[in-house]
């Protein structure tokens, strides 16, 4: 294809012919022309509501190469109701970003000059007049993002900002073809149970000429044709025992490249098309109230988070900024990723990344958190948009599951839809009948379930957590994080707790002086309805009460750490009850307080750290058990003596997620504040590949003779893990008390802290510093004795006394 991606203009409003480039969208051609300022800064989001009240239009000027029977204009996206005009004459008009569209123009461009102008409504407009039309629906927001084709969250979200986009936000130019094309090339790739590979290739043809062609594919060294008078070809491969495609952690992600060519009679080369493909075997078992994902017959114990656009402008979001976060991701042990359905069909740089880095993926169709209308024109773009999307994603291994919705079979059975909704239509058709039949049909060795959550039947409460996907939100909006813990879930696919962004994030997107928890920036980029409260009510349960803006984001980022940490292991200790744990969210769009793991300008808040640890393939956790709690195992080898376990008191819990037995050698103390040990046992026993073991603990090392001044301790070679009878607010911490050596060379520098008193979560913060500059462990907690070595990165030397020093060094103790 010859891109048109040159010499593009913009004019709306009282702006005339502004340079833009393309892809890209009015809002980032605004920015690099300084016309508006920069909406992730400040409260400067809320001078921009204009932008997408306005039409816009696009104009440029080209000179094609004509001759072509066929030549026609490939529009991969507009964003997003658009009315396309060539050489004056009008060629198309489109109301979907989430779907491409292909126009026959040979019969309009002329030799030398020629005008394109591409004219987009305003979105607002639009979904108003739609919404007018055919009734209102419930959905989360004020937003009428439920009544148009685009990305939901352009519209605002409880993280994101309102910015609605509009413009050429894809790859645009002329095709030149004759005698046909490839239009659709769909590859179904299996494996049989003696390991033979299986590739057939579904072929649909676009024809400028009834000449018979040639269509040829190949893969591993092996090679089928056919010769094709019609429009569509099946083709299969078999590949003998192919190596298989993994999953992270489970072996490696082998790729084999797919190459399909289409030639005419005369062996002119015609049209072709290339993949990477993986041959492996899928299945979620659902039977039982289950959901467990099955790779190559192993069970996989989801280890997720929710991706949401990493940017609200697509065109800012690079293949290297995507490696980036997928780097991020593995090195926090994470294994799936759920691509949310407020956002975006995710592009062939993000899958083809979850290929190569063996990421398990899971695509939500774009319904999120409303109820849809339908009725025409939206049923037929819904299911134009599913086809297209369903079959450029299917030949990618990594996709293991596509999910009609998020939250909306919920919304509409929990949340007050039905009265307003008055029998209206509201997504159901989608979700029970033509999502599933296009899956069937397209790319039917995949799983497709109807939304998220769902409980398995549409007569069933869909949130139920005792039958397939929950999500649960209760903890973060009205309870406490330690209700995780009440919870037996078959696969959580939501849940989480709020966090202010690093410090250096905040001191380049925020003017205010002084930062404060309720400063106008501060508020501006705080979405969420009750945040603040919510931040603080969570704070209070466990935390000491802070005394100025560096304790509260140091306490506010811990309690978040802890919050999502203490659910993943609650979840991962019940396998194999529980088979997934999908944490919102990996990612932030923009500098905001958000549930993000990585915040909006891609630094790690602690929660990252914290996520690691606890999505380790090897965990090691102190759970509140009952005696009567059942557990997922048990040991190998039993304790000698009586073992007990008092009702909520702590048992040991081992989960193995790696291919090889872990062999424990386990020793639990409970001490004093000083690290005195006032009771020991020691424990042996084996966890199987996929296993959990839980032993029960004895009565004297999980009863307190105080519990304000006493823990438990549980160690087996590197992994050691605490259990605090009291919350942090309720302890007499010692006043902290440790030294340090901080030691530099060419790449890193490195902070060793000794404790000579217990120090509680300590946290080293050097972005304050300097912005580049990451540390590699967060939340440490040292008994006396202990000693920890941080490593830090960053572009420019660090001050040795800054560095251990308040605010840079923190730790629970130097507040209490």
């Amino acid at each position: 294809m010859n891109h048109l991606h040159e010499g593009w203009t913009i004019s709306g409003g009282d702006v005339s012919d502004l340079p833009a480039d393309v892809p890209g969208c009015v809002h980032t051609a605004l920015l690099a022309a300084g016309r508006i300022e920069d909406p992730y800064l400040d409260e400067n989001e809320t001078k921009l509501a204009w932008i997408g009240r306005t039409t816009w239009e696009y104009t440029t000027t080209f000179t094609p190469g004509l001759g072509a029977p066929r030549i026609d204009l490939v529009c991969a996206g507009l964003d997003t109701v658009a009315t396309i005009e060539l050489n004056g004459s009008p060629i198309g008009r489109t109301a979907n970003m989430h779907r491409g569209y292909r126009f026959s123009v040979q019969d309009l461009l002329r030799d030398g000059s020629n005008s394109l102008k591409i004219k987009f409504d305003s979105p607002y407009v639009y979904a108003e007049q739609e919404r007018a039309r055919l009734g209102d629906r419930p959905n989360a927001y004020p937003e009428p993002f439920n009544f148009i084709r685009k990305q939901a969250c352009n519209f605002g979200w409880d993280w994101g900002p309102t910015l609605v986009t509009a413009g050429i936000w894809q790859p645009i130019g002329l095709h030149s073809w004759s005698v046909a094309r490839l239009a659709e090339v769909r590859p179904q790739v299996t494996v049989a149970p003696d390991g033979t590979g299986r590739v057939e290739v579904r072929v649909r043809l676009e024809r400028a000429a009834e000449e018979p062609v040639t269509i040829t594919a190949s893969v591993a060294g092996r090679r089928a044709t056919a010769t094709v008078d019609g429009i569509e070809a099946l083709l299969i491969l078999t590949v003998d025992e192919p190596d298989l495609w993994w999953p992270r952690g489970f072996g490696a992600a082998s790729l084999y490249d797919l190459d399909v060519a289409l030639s005419s009679s005369q062996g002119e080369q015609l049209d072709s098309w290339s993949r990477r493909i993986g041959f492996r075997k899928v299945r979620v078992d659902t039977a039982g109230d289950a959901f467990t994902l099955h790779v190559n017959d192993v069970p996989i114990f989801v280890r997720g988070v929710n991706w949401i656009p990493d940017d609200v402008f697509a065109d800012r979001i690079t293949r290297s900024r995507l490696r980036e976060r997928f780097v991020q991701a593995a090195g926090a042990n994470v294994n799936y990723l759920r691509v949310w359905g407020g956002g975006r069909y995710e592009s062939e740089d993000f899958y083809e990344l979850a290929d190569e880095m063996g990421f398990l993926v899971g695509q939500d169709f774009l319904f999120a958190c409303a109820a849809y209308p339908e009725e025409e024109p939206f049923r037929g773009e819904v299911e134009a948009e599913a086809r297209e999307n369903v079959i450029r994603l299917s030949s990618h291994p990594s996709l293991v599951i596509w999910t009609g919705n998020n939250e909306n079979l919920w919304g509409h059975e929990d949340w007050d839809w039905k009265a307003p909704l008055a029998g209206r239509t509201w997504g159901a058709g989608y979700y029970f009948d033509l999502l599933p039949r296009l899956v069937a049909e397209l790319d039917p060795a995949r799983f497709y379930w109807p939304g998220s959550p769902y409980s398995g039947a549409p007569n069933r409460y869909p949130n139920d957590p005792a039958a397939g996907t929950t999500h649960i939100w209760d903890v973060w909006n009205t309870d406490d994080y330690t209700k995780y813990a009440a919870y037996r879930p078959r696969f959580v696919a939501e849940f989480g707790f709020q966090a202010p962004p690093a410090f250096a994030t905040l001191a380049r997107a925020l003017s205010d002086d002084p930062l404060a928890p309720d400063s106008p920036g501060m508020a501006h980029h705080q979405k969420a309805i009750g945040g603040d409260q919510k931040l603080e009510r969570g704070l209070a349960n466990h935390l000491p009460a802070p005394r100025d803006f560096d304790d509260w984001h140091y306490l506010t980022q811990l309690n978040q750490a802890r919050a999502v940490a203490y659910a993943i292991k609650h979840f991962r200790s019940l396998r194999p009850l529980c088979m997934g744990s999908i944490m919102w969210q990996l990612n932030d769009c923009w500098p905001v307080t958000s549930w993000a793991a990585v915040d909006g300008d891609g630094r790690k808040k602690p929660l990252w750290y914290a996520m690691r640890d606890a999505y380790a393939d090897r965990l090691l956790t102190l759970q509140p058990r009952t005696a009567a709690a059942p557990v997922a195992g048990g040991p190998d080898e039993t304790t000698p003596g009586e073992i007990f376990t008092a009702p909520g008191a702590p048992a040991l819990v081992a989960v193995n997620d790696g291919g090889e037995p872990w062999i424990v050698s386990a020793t639990v103390t409970r001490r004093n504040l000083s690290g005195d040990i006032l009771a020991a046992s020691f424990l042996n026993f084996t966890v199987a590949p996929g296993g959990a073991v839980t032993i029960p603990l004895p009565a004297d090392l999980t009863t307190p003779e105080d519990p304000a001044t006493e823990l438990v301790v549980a160690e087996s070679g590197d992994d050691r893990t605490f259990w605090f009878f009291a919350e942090d607010k309720d302890i007499a911490w010692p006043a902290p008390s440790f030294t340090t050596s901080v030691t530099s060379d060419s790449e890193s520098t490195k902070v060793t802290v000794t404790a000579t008193s217990i120090l509680r979560s300590l946290t080293l913060y050097p972005d304050r510093l300097d912005p580049s500059a990451e540390t590699d462990k967060a939340g440490v907690t040292l008994l006396p004795g202990d000693t920890v070595t941080f490593n830090i990165l960053s572009a420019k030397p660090l001050d040795g006394t800054e560095l251990t020093s308040r605010p840079v060094l923190r730790c629970v103790n130097d507040i209490a």
